[in-house]
Parts: C-alpha cells; structure tokens; sequence
C-alpha cells in the first residue's frame, strides 16, 4: 500500500537513447503521442506529426500493421527530416513478427506488444500445458526474438515492450489468470532474453483501461525488477481512456497516481481526439511532479494546498489558473490513495468551485479509481491508422444514446488489436470488425459481427435496451 508522503523522489532507470533523444536516468520525463492518420498516406502522417511535436511531444508513434506500412515509415522520416524535425519516430507492431524486423531498419525506436509477437491473439480459451511444454513456449519467444533484437544492435534501434491488459495471451491468462501477475510476468519473459542477449536499450510499459490494474501492475513490475536486478525505463499511461473531461480525469488519476511515487520515465495520455490535444494534458502531468507542485503537503490545518485524511474522507484543498488545471491536479493528488483504498469518500475544497461542481468533479475521480459509479462509462481507443470508422462522431453518437446509463459501460474500439481484451471490463462493446463493418459485443462475446456501420449504433441500443428493457427511453 502506497504512503501518504510529501516528497518526491524520482525511480532510478538505466539510460536509454532513442535517436537523438535520451530517456530515463537523470533525463526530464518525456511526452509523447501517436498519429491516427494511414501510415501508407505519407503527406497525412507527416504533417499530423508535425502538429504533435509542434504541441511539444518528444516522441511520435505510428501503426505498423503490415510490412508496407513498416517500409513506409522511411519515407515518413525522410520527409519530416526534410522539413527540418528530427523527433524519433516509434513503430507499433502487433500479430507480426516480421513486422518489427522491417520496421525496426528505419524507425529510432519500435514497441512490441508480448501477448501477440508470438503467440495467436487472444480467444479467452483456458489452455493446458506441462512445464516442458510451457518452457518450449518461451523458447519459441526467444527465437524470434533474437533475431530482431540482433537487427536493433545493428540499427541502434530502442525497442519498448508493450504489454497491454487487453492482450495478454491465452497461454498467460490460461497460466496466471487474468492478474497484475500475469501481466507483469508477460513482460519479463521478454526482459529476460533481453539481458540474456546484452540487449540494454529496452524501455517497457504496463496499461490498462482500469486504473486500478494498471497502477497495481506497473508497481508489481517495478519490485520484480528490483528483485532481478532490472532498471530499465518506464512508459506510462492508461489505454482507452476515453475523450473529454472524463479521458483526462482518467489519465490523471491512473499516470498520475505513479507519478507521485517517483515511477514513470515517459508518459502518453491516450484521448479519443486529435492526438495532438494529449500532449498540454500530458505537459501539465509532468510538470506537476517536476516542478514540485505534488504530492501535496499532508496537513489538517493551516492554508494553501494541502490535503488530508478523515473518517475515510480524502480532503484535498487546491487552487489552479482554471478549471482544467484543477481537474488533473485533483485526479493526480487523489490517485494513489483512492486507487489503494486509503479512502473511499473525497472532498474537493477550491475557491474555484461552486459545491455542485466539487461534487461533480469528486464524482467523477471517484469513477476513474473505480470506487463509485454515477454515470455512463466509456472505454474507447484513442484511434491510429488501423482505426476502420470515425471513432470522434461514433463515439459522440453513442454517448448522446446511452449517457443516462449510469454505471453501464460501454466499449468503443477502432479495431479488432486490443478490441474484446479492453473491453473485458466493459458490459458491450462497439469494435471495428472491417472498412465499414462493426461487431458488437455483451462482455467477451461477440455477439453481433460485421453489421453495416451505418446500422451499428442503433443494433448496440437494442442490445442494451433488450438486456435492460427498464432503461429504454421509450
């Protein structure tokens, strides 16, 4: 369990360089974002580029579906070096190793995601192994991941290893169950042959839709690391966080909460809007710890910011240029202790806000650490080139249907890659199944596929509306 501390302390990590860019170590804790545009459309990603490292975003990551697309990525670099910007460019790689071999002669950097480089996607099928049938899996791991990370040596190409709570393996779930555990251990059988092979040059994230899973996860990883004697860098944030007041109160709460607690290298604030609109949220995140504004002091009486614990009461006491400002910086001091149960109830004192919006505002952090639901929640992707519909005026839609659900919630997904996995906590979900077709989910279970996108809205409403007849506006 998290303390309640007024210091702040920063986790020592090995250095990692990423083209021209270093991380980690005694380095600033670096922002990034990732385009939404069709990595095979150079013009678009190139100037949607510019706009995210124009916004101050040191790092920009690009869907690398299929080896065109890893290929293209030279000619998304030639043309933003043309144009006179050198920020490292990242490909995402998931399902194909091969993939990654490509991409990683002509990107600084390429994220690799352990539950599908190697082993199938995700079905939620419970398999059986014997321990030498596990240790041949892991085996398999290891060779096809040498050969790349002899590519990266050869390249000076960094890689991150990306594990996602929506597609851990079913070789993993089947052993570890569905647990911070699993998750964690996901990533250092990846680590593992990474120092195996003296490759140092490794930067690793944990994130989940759930705040909750993701802290706990990200802090298992580190004292497990600790324990092996690892220190490589860390990537942080909260996937499919959504959009809105809610995607950033999301993100505070979760990014935040680790960020006070002296964990976290590199951060991306993933919203369901232009990409470049993640980077000030994420500015103010950092600057926050980096500029010591928290955590906050620990006292009961006195004046300023303050915050303090009573009858299982968070009371936090702030001031902030603006509203915005006050949201993240609420989140982000509540975070670890909402997220630890230290407290179940908060209190927001602040002399820019009216009491109903200090109820609204502790509502709605109380949502993002998953201690009281008051509304409809929704878990939708931030949108990248593999994206198959217009997520901004789907997701908009959806909301304007469903928003008086209080406590359902509802996945939206651009595509099928972290799909029905982050949408296991969620009661439906809506998932880009094709170009123009949708599959629709009640939990896990697909149970509408490749519907027309022009009826999908209306075929999730009568899904809802038939499991909660009580809840139908007619």
């Amino acid at each position: 369990m998290a303390s309640m501390k007024t210091t702040y302390q920063r986790r020592h990590s090995s250095v990692v360089q990423v083209g021209n860019l270093q991380m980690g170590g005694d380095n600033p804790i670096r922002i990034q974002s990732m385009t939404t545009t069709n990595t095979m459309d150079t013009e678009a990603c190139v100037e949607q580029a510019i706009r995210i490292i124009e916004a101050g975003g040191e790092l920009v990551r690009l869907t690398t579906q299929g080896t065109r697309e890893a290929e293209n990525m030279k000619n998304i670099s030639e043309a933003l070096r043309q144009r006179g910007y050198h920020t490292p460019l990242v490909a995402d790689v998931h399902f194909n190793a091969k993939v990654a071999d490509v991409a990683a002669h002509y990107c600084e950097k390429v994220r690799i995601n352990p539950g599908n480089y190697v082993d199938p996607g995700r079905t939620f099928k419970h398999l059986e192994y014997t321990d030498e049938e596990y240790a041949e899996e892991l085996k398999k791991i290891e060779r096809q991941l040498v050969p790349f990370l002899n590519i990266c040596k050869e390249h000076h190409t960094a890689i991150r290893i990306g594990v996602n709570h929506g597609s851990l393996s079913d070789r993993i779930m089947s052993r570890y169950g569905d647990t911070p555990e699993g998750i964690v251990e996901s990533c250092l059988e990846f680590l593992r042959i990474c120092r195996k092979e003296h490759f140092s040059n490794v930067v690793i994230s944990i994130k989940a839709s759930n705040t909750v899973v993701m802290v706990q996860s990200v802090r298992l990883l580190v004292k497990a690391m600790d324990q092996e004697d690892m220190h490589y860098p860390l990537h942080l944030g909260v996937t499919e966080a959504g959009e809105g007041e809610d995607g950033r109160i999301k993100s505070a709460v979760g990014i935040g909460a680790l960020l006070t607690e002296g964990i976290g290298d590199t951060i991306r604030v993933s919203l369901s809007e232009e990409p470049e609109k993640e980077i000030p949220v994420a500015r103010q995140l950092v600057d926050f710890v980096e500029k010591g504004i928290l955590p906050l002091p620990i006292q009961k009486e006195g004046h300023g910011e303050r915050m303090y614990i009573e009858d299982d009461t968070l009371h936090l006491y702030l001031d902030a240029p603006n509203y915005e400002t006050l949201q993240l910086k609420a989140a982000m001091a509540a975070g670890s202790l909402l997220i630890d149960r230290q407290a179940t109830k908060l209190e927001i004192h602040s002399p820019l806000l009216h009491p109903e919006q200090a109820v609204i505002l502790a509502d709605a952090i109380l949502q993002a650490a998953r201690i009281k639901f008051t509304k409809t929640e929704y878990i939708s992707c931030p949108g990248c080139g593999r994206t198959l519909y217009n997520l901004q005026d789907t997701i908009a839609r959806i909301k304007r249907a469903t928003q008086h659900l209080v406590g359902l919630k509802i996945g939206i997904m651009g595509c099928i890659v972290n799909g029905p996995g982050e949408m296991a906590d969620a009661d439906y979900g809506y998932v880009g199944a094709a170009r123009g077709k949708i599959s629709l989910y009640r939990s896990k279970e697909c149970v509408l596929k490749n519907i027309p996108e022009e009826e999908a809205v209306e075929r999730l409403l009568e899904l809802i509306y038939k499991d909660h007849p009580e809840a139908s506006p007619q």
